[in-house]
């Protein structure tokens, strides 16, 4: 995988997006088990997957529409993703912060990514 030497962040927007869905299911197996955390999580795990399985699916389109359509929503659960964020790192103790605002930076930059891909291939 091909990294910018300044940076963390990988290139590869497949890999980046499996990271993104690999930290939050790791983050929220250490969440406590409360009645919201077990709903909010089922819901972010769901949409940060889908955020990569999308975008998967634009690289294999058959046509520019389809790849503009998995585009916008891989955008869409990147969206998702920030709001269930923001929802478990607001709900929690402090001590889930750091690591849930990571993520939400990270769903952020997602959404902002394919809000510029989507932008490139407008017809």
């Amino acid at each position: 995988m091909k990294k910018d030497p300044n940076s963390k962040t990988p290139y590869d927007l497949e890999e980046r997006s499996f990271q993104f869905a690999k930290g939050v299911a790791r983050f929220c197996k250490n969440l406590p088990r409360s009645i919201a955390n077990i709903e909010y999580t089922k819901q972010v795990i769901r949409s940060s997957g889908s955020v990569g399985a999308n975008y998967i699916e634009a690289n294999e389109a058959l046509s520019k529409k389809d790849f503009s359509m998995r585009i916008k929503i891989s955008r869409k659960e990147a969206k998702e993703s920030a709001y269930w964020l923001r929802l478990i790192r607001e709900t929690n103790s402090d001590c889930y912060e750091k690591e849930a605002e990571l993520l939400h930076g990270e769903a952020v930059e997602l959404k902002k990514i394919f809000s510029a891909i989507s932008e490139k291939t407008r017809t």
